[in-house]
C-alpha cells in the first residue's frame, strides 16, 4: 500500500483541547536504512510489525506495509532492535474529513511536537488547525527511523 501524508511542526499544545484519544507509543527498528525501514511498535495494547519503502522525491510518499502481531512478540523484537527507541504520546484530533495525529515526543526527543495527516492524493486539500506550524514533509530530520539515530535534544 502507498501511504501519501504529510508532516509538519506544532506551534501549540491547543490541539489536545479538541483531541479525540491520545496512546503511549513506544517504538524501535530492525533496520533502519532509507530504502527499507522495518520498525516494531507497540501502541497502546497491540504490537505492529510494519515495513517502509524509500520516499519519492518529495517526502510525502511511500510504500507501508503493517501487520498486528501480539504484545509479548513486539516486546521480544523490541529487544533485538538498534540502538534507541521512540517514546511519544499520539493524540487523534478530526479536522474536516481528515485526522491529524499529532506526536509528543519524550525521552531523547523530547520537546518536539509534529503532525501528520494521510491523504488519498499528494495534492489533496485539507483543513489546516491554529495550532499547526512549519510543514516538515520530505525533510529526513523529523523522520522517526533519523529521530532514532539523532534525537531532537541534540540538534
Amino acid at each position: 500500500m502507498i501511504e501519501i501524508e504529510r508532516k509538519f511542526l506544532v506551534s501549540s499544545e491547543a490541539f489536545k483541547k479538541v483531541s479525540k484519544t491520545s496512546t503511549r507509543i513506544v517504538q524501535g527498528y530492525l533496520n533502519s536504512n532509507p530504502e527499507r525501514a522495518v520498525r516494531v511498535r507497540i501502541k497502546g495494547e497491540k504490537g505492529f510489525l510494519t515495513v517502509k519503502g524509500k520516499s519519492n522525491n518529495t517526502g510525502t510518499s511511500r510504500y507501508e506495509w503493517e501487520k498486528e502481531i501480539n504484545v509479548v512478540e513486539a516486546e521480544q523484537l523490541l529487544a533485538l532492535c538498534e540502538k534507541g527507541k521512540i517514546e511519544k504520546i499520539r493524540y487523534e484530533i478530526p479536522s474536516g474529513n481528515h485526522i491529524f495525529e499529532v506526536d509528543v515526543f519524550s525521552g531523547e526527543n523530547q520537546g518536539l511536537i509534529l503532525a501528520e495527516i494521510e491523504l488519498n492524493q499528494e495534492d489533496e486539500p485539507f483543513l489546516k488547525p491554529d495550532w499547526l506550524g512549519k510543514e516538515v514533509t520530505g525533510d529526513i530530520r523529523y523522520f522517526n527511523s533519523n529521530l532514532v539515530k539523532n534525537p531532537f535534544r541534540f540538534w
